[in-house]
């Protein structure tokens, strides 16, 4: 299991990761609360909804889904960010490990919704979509969503253009493509709908046919 972004680097950020993004501005948190309420609203949840979120760091998106009433799981690989989260989070069930390992015993079923932010930019493409494909065949309910929020562009042009404006400050990882992306996905039968919030980064909402 490839693993070009290590734990410990995410231990580093964890005490200033929230005001790294409240800010809400600059490459790669512009539009970051619009993202998690773009999550929210696409999500469809109502109180007493069982929500998984992948990646939940310090668990901002989280917070938002259990002020709504909902049941919460999370899963994350670094263990600074999930002892913040137990902090906003006291009676979510959490766990700290790879998302693409083996989950605990605990986590072993299924949820109305499956959300992440600013996660999946960590894999490949083709990992994105075995990923979703283990989500749908395996922890999403029937009629359930997964929401996927995250550093995105609309094609490989639009993100030639954030990176030549950025110059050095550009940091290249996995970014989403929406026109490859939904290739990828209706390939293997999942649709996907997208809705761009800023400059660079959307919401990807993903169903079985």
């Amino acid at each position: 299991m490839a693993n070009l972004f290590p734990p410990e680097d995410f231990d580093e950020w964890a005490t200033t990761y929230d005001s790294s993004t409240v800010v809400d501005s600059g490459f790669p948190f512009d539009g970051y609360s619009r993202l998690l309420q773009t999550i929210i609203n696409l999500s469809g949840v109502n109180p007493g909804a069982n929500v998984l979120d992948l990646g939940i760091g310090t668990g901002n998106l989280a917070l938002l889904f259990a002020g709504r009433g909902c049941n919460i799981w999370g899963i994350d690989f670094s263990p600074q960010m999930i002892a913040l989260a137990k902090v906003k989070l006291p009676g979510a069930e959490l766990a700290c490990l790879d998302l693409r390992a083996d989950w605990p015993v605990l986590f072993q079923q299924r949820y109305t919704c499956i959300v992440s932010a600013y996660t999946f930019h960590h894999f490949v493409l083709e990992e994105k979509v075995r990923l979703v494909q283990r989500l749908i065949a395996e922890y999403l309910s029937p009629g359930g969503n997964i929401v996927i929020g995250d550093i995105a562009f609309q094609d490989a042009a639009a993100e030639d253009r954030k990176r030549r404006q950025l110059g050095k400050e550009w940091e290249q990882e996995y970014y989403w493509l929406e026109d490859e992306t939904r290739g990828a996905f209706l390939s293997v039968g999942i649709t996907m709908v997208f809705i761009k919030v800023s400059s660079c980064a959307g919401v990807f909402q993903f169903k079985e046919e």
